[in-house]
């Protein structure tokens, strides 16, 4: 499933004082904590500094030829076809101009050892990176600098910023530690905490097309909010694993994804769930749009490929053994 880059094999650590992530057949099935779509091509990232690509969908992947890092890589975002980034530990942050194939450092904080959990750029030049203990840096200039801030004026809370999205209405929200979710309405400029029904953790969230919010996390806890978080819902997931993973794959389509093989999937746009626990019972952090019938979710075995409606799936996994 994973083919050669065809490109030379990275120099050693010594050039540069880099450790470049090493080739390895086993790149697409091992741990994969994100993906994104960087114009047809789809781009995923996780241990090792892993990064592979694919142009068919998943069912076929590259893995990237230079990048330089070993560090497990939590998240990427593109920008365009050809640029993006991915992010991870030690406050890694790498930047392609390829599309995937080749990276070079951005930004490290290797002395903080904190890890970055979430990307966001509101134009090709202004961007954020967060993560463990309110830690956000911002850049301006497309990448080129990174600047440290707090996220909201005064902030000491040292909460994780696990996720940062965007609403249909253009404000952009925080999932966080304690309930909390963060609010801007000022593209970034500030940030407000916002309390919701649940005390836990929120991993993820979601702008749905019908302008809702969705944030989910701890024990399948999730909520939606149809007013920009001034108050909040509780939806029935149908699981107790927590939910670290979600997209929207259509105009009413919405799955996620968690621990203990949990992928549920919404047909009225996060009102409502049906869940699907796969064989194995592993985890799993990331979805997206696979080949035609198909969603590709990451996690703990790579890439694996599934239906993309709860009916197919939980016929599937019945089969197996494993339907709930």
């Amino acid at each position: 499933m994973l083919a050669s880059s065809g490109h030379a094999a990275p120099p050693p650590a010594a050039a540069g004082r880099l450790e470049y992530a090493l080739p390895s057949q086993l790149a697409s099935r091992t741990l994969l904590l994100d993906v994104t779509q960087a114009g047809s091509r789809l781009v995923a990232v996780g241990n090792y500094g892993h990064v592979i690509y694919s142009d068919d969908r998943g069912n076929s992947w590259t893995q990237a030829a230079r990048v330089p890092t070993r560090v497990t890589l939590t998240c990427v975002r593109f920008v365009s076809d050809k640029i993006g980034f991915a992010a991870g530990h030690d406050g890694t942050i790498i930047r392609t101009q390829d599309g995937g194939a080749n990276w070079r450092r951005s930004f490290t904080d290797e002395n903080s050892e904190t890890p970055i959990m979430s990307l966001f750029f509101l134009t090709p030049q202004h961007g954020f990176a967060m993560g463990a203990f309110s830690f956000v840096v911002e850049t301006r200039d497309g990448g080129r600098s990174w600047v440290r801030r707090s996220l909201s004026e005064g902030g000491q809370e040292d909460y994780h910023l696990n996720q940062i999205f965007r609403a249909k209405s253009g404000a952009i929200f925080v999932a966080a530690e304690f309930g909390v979710v963060y609010r801007s309405t000022d593209e970034g400029k500030t940030f407000t905490a916002l309390r919701t029904p649940y005390e836990g953790s929120f991993w993820g969230g979601l702008g749905l097309p019908d302008g809702a919010v969705l944030v989910y996390g701890m024990r399948g806890n999730a909520y939606r909010s149809s007013n920009d978080g001034a108050s909040w819902t509780k939806v029935e997931t149908n699981t107790q694993a927590s939910i670290g993973g979600g997209a929207v794959l259509s105009n009413t389509l919405v799955v996620l994804t968690g621990l203990q093989g949990f992928v549920g999937y919404s047909a009225d746009l996060g009102k409502t769930f049906k869940a699907v626990t796969r064989e194995g019972r592993l985890g799993y952090s990331a979805v997206t749009a696979g080949p035609a019938g198909q969603i590709a979710i990451f996690g703990d075995d790579g890439v694996v490929l599934m239906p993309d409606n709860a009916e197919a799936a939980l016929k599937a996994a019945n089969r197996s053994g494993s339907g709930s």
